[in-house]
């Protein structure tokens, strides 16, 4: 699929895919939560950061989209759906540092702001992500209080982290700032993401959602419901514990003024996260969008139901 995208179906993918993210956003999105955030009080990184305007606003949850396949033009493609974030996923997509590079500025030029999910919690792989000028670090496989208080260190710049300091490319995916001010802003502006998805997690997630530094708890609910022997269905349904799992690690994230995001596949999804008071939600990702699309319209020019 990446060739297709990069050759002859360019044309044919650059229209098809902002439609069919479109789509499942506005089905989520039902035009109850239209963007919207007041910039008093923030920083220029913040007001520059449109995923941390949005979940500031309190005017509903935020969408995003997921990307697993690499290519600046389908990260475009993406961003004109008018998603607030789209997450460049590192950890099962096919994107590797370069590309990863490569998308998180073309995600930011689009006004959009790009959220890198890194493949393990190693210090080295968030520098890398927070380097590119990522707007947000998304971390799976959390297991333990620890882990998390050593991924806040990983994102944050003295004295709150071990964060070096050094990248010139940062600043360009905000407003540009110099060196300085962006080092001065940083910790602030910059949205750390805690994946939910182990049992011991789960167990701990009040007093990971009570870490300072940490900003949104996302809920991956397939290595989730894995992890605490409720997987879930081939037809997507869900066990009652996997529910009630959810549900607590939503309430945990609150109750410490934290926010909560949820993995979806479907804009029907999300919709209904976005009922049940979820934050931060994505949409669907390329790898369900294109090939669901070209499936469907195969279908419908052989004449099939």
């Amino acid at each position: 699929m990446t060739l297709l995208l990069r050759h002859s179906t360019r044309p044919i993918a650059r229209a098809i895919i902002p439609d069919l993210f479109k789509g499942s956003q506005l089905l989520a999105k039902n035009l109850l939560f239209p963007f919207s955030s007041s910039s008093r009080n923030m920083n220029s990184m913040q007001e520059a950061n449109r995923l941390y305007k949005a979940l500031k606003s309190g005017n509903g949850p935020s969408f995003g989209a997921w990307q697993m396949l690499s290519g600046t033009n389908l990260s475009r493609a993406i961003a004109r759906s008018g998603v607030d974030w789209i997450c460049v996923d590192q950890e099962h997509g096919n994107i590797d540092d370069g590309a990863m590079h490569e998308a998180v500025a073309a995600i930011a030029a689009c006004g959009v702001s790009p959220v890198v999910r890194v493949a393990a919690n190693e210090g080295w792989m968030v520098k890398r992500a927070l380097d590119a000028g990522a707007h947000a670090i998304v971390v799976p496989l959390i297991y333990t209080v620890e882990d998390a208080k050593k991924l806040v260190k990983s994102a944050k710049f003295p004295p709150q982290g071990q964060r070096g300091f050094g990248s010139p490319f940062s600043p360009q995916t905000f407003s540009n700032e110099p060196l300085p001010t962006y080092l001065q802003q940083a910790n602030d502006s910059i949205l750390t993401i805690v994946q939910i998805e182990t049992a011991s997690a789960l167990e701990a997630v009040e007093d990971i959602a009570a870490l300072p530094g940490v900003d949104v708890l996302l809920i991956g609910p397939f290595d989730l419901g894995n992890n605490i022997g409720h997987p879930v269905a081939a037809d997507g349904k869900m066990d009652k514990e996997l529910e009630e799992a959810i549900e607590n690690i939503r309430e945990a994230a609150h109750g410490e003024g934290k926010m909560v995001a949820m993995y979806c596949t479907s804009g029907e999804q999300a919709r209904g996260y976005a009922e049940r008071g979820f934050d931060m939600i994505s949409v669907v990702g390329d790898m369900q969008v294109i090939p669901q699309g070209f499936a469907q319209a195969l279908k419908v020019a052989k004449g099939q139901k």
